[in-house]
């Protein structure tokens, strides 16, 4: 009976949907992001400024797009450059070449009451032996995050333990060769060591979304997984990014079989961060589009996912992985009406380290629980990761400037406190 209310509950929370997002806009609350000194606190003047300066560099879509011709180029001549982007943007949005390095970013994150996910952000190998060795890696931060409070989850992207054209065949359900059915094999056995380690260690561990042309192979092994370790508490988490058009659908339809077959949900949602990759390839191949028709669809879009998720708190497990204060606002107020406590370990928020910070650190102060996203691994390879943080910061109206709005109010307060 209690899949057949489900799109009944649905359609009564979306008729109340505007008025809660109106009413997360118009209620100042208790919980502000304009408080800089809290945003910053952990920042000296030295690296606030140095801060300011970075986000006016990247905020600018020439200096990105030259930046990112200039990197290819040096790679390919072999000229040495990591000395340059480690000290700048390396040193900004990521923890460290190794676990061992992320510590110092950990426990400056701890005293502020924010976790922890660290992230190894190698990515776009396609031999065996890397594979294998991304799979060690993945296994070593959950090692280090078992029985540490400081580290509520673990990580891993598909294409970092598969090659990117085996995932495609199959997403696509092409019939594979006798070597290719047993590379397959391989992976699904790769995915499995992980969510049982995370589940043998009480690590709950997120598996991140990617491309379209590879995301339903990763859907439909990501809940195999559910269903295989989230029977009695949440340890596999999928991702959903909502600049897709298709994803709201994509979590009711996900809701009716965890009800049906009796697993919890792990759910991280995200707006995404390949939208401008998606609308390129759609246009070269000659397919429909994937993304939303415009920001306001995926904002839209959501926002229902998190009523969605407060709705079925008993069912699912979630983290809002935004930098969006208007969406992070509304969860509060969600889990307000729905009587969820602020500390509550079935509901998160997390943004990127070295960003939205007057989110993050606002929302740790009034008792929320909230993470960072710490990506590390040698800068030669976490380049593509770094790349695209920078042309996101181009390609969302407004992040750039809202960071430089804030930094310049912080120093203002700072020079004439």
């Amino acid at each position: 009976m209690a899949n057949l209310n489900i799109n009944r509950n649905e359609k009564i929370l979306c008729v109340g949907a505007l008025n809660y997002r109106k009413s997360a806009i118009l209620h100042h609350h208790m919980l502000s992001f304009n408080n800089t000194e809290a945003a910053f606190r952990h920042l000296s003047d030295y690296s606030l400024r140095k801060a300011y300066f970075l986000f006016r560099i990247i905020g600018k879509n020439f200096f990105v797009k030259a930046g990112k011709v200039c990197v290819g180029i040096a790679l390919k001549l072999g000229i040495p450059f990591e000395w340059i982007i480690m000290k700048n943007i390396f040193a900004h949005f990521c923890g460290g070449q190794t676990i061992e390095e992320c510590s110092d970013s950990t426990e400056k994150l701890s005293r502020r009451r924010v976790g922890t996910i660290l992230d190894y952000s190698v990515e776009g190998k396609d031999e065996e032996s890397s594979f294998e060795s991304t799979i060690e890696e993945i296994k070593r931060t959950i090692d280090k995050a078992k029985n540490n409070e400081n580290i509520p989850f673990c990580v891993f992207k598909m294409s970092g333990i598969s090659r990117m054209g085996l995932l495609e065949k199959v997403n696509n359900r092409e019939e594979l060769s006798p070597d290719e059915n047993t590379e397959w094999l391989n992976v699904q056995k790769r995915v499995n060591e992980l969510c049982q380690y995370a589940s043998e260690t009480g690590t709950p561990l997120f598996v991140d979304a990617e491309e379209s042309w590879i995301q339903e192979a990763i859907d439909l092994l990501v809940e195999e997984m559910m269903q295989r370790y989230n029977r009695e508490k949440t340890v596999v988490y999928t991702t959903l990014q909502m600049y897709r058009h298709d994803r709201l659908a994509y979590l009711e339809s996900l809701l009716r079989r965890a009800k049906l077959n009796g697993y919890f949900i792990g759910l991280k949602i995200v707006r995404g961060a390949y939208m401008e990759k998606e609308r390129d390839r759609a246009m070269a191949i000659g397919y429909p589009s994937p993304i939303q028709p415009d920001k306001a669809a995926t904002d839209r879009d959501f926002n229902k996912a998190l009523e969605l998720c407060a709705l079925h708190k008993d069912k699912i497990s979630m983290c809002a992985g935004t930098h969006n204060e208007e969406s992070s606002l509304l969860l509060t107020r969600l889990m307000e009406q729905y009587k969820i406590a602020p500390g509550d370990k079935h509901f998160w928020f997390a943004q990127l380290l070295g960003m939205s910070d007057h989110i993050s650190f606002n929302l740790a102060d009034a008792g929320y629980n909230v993470a960072k996203y710490v990506p590390y691994g040698p800068v030669k390879e976490v380049i593509p990761y770094l790349i695209r943080r920078a042309e996101e910061n181009t390609s969302v109206k407004g992040q750039s400037s809202r960071e430089l709005e804030l930094i310049r109010t912080e120093l203002r307060r700072r020079k004439m406190a």
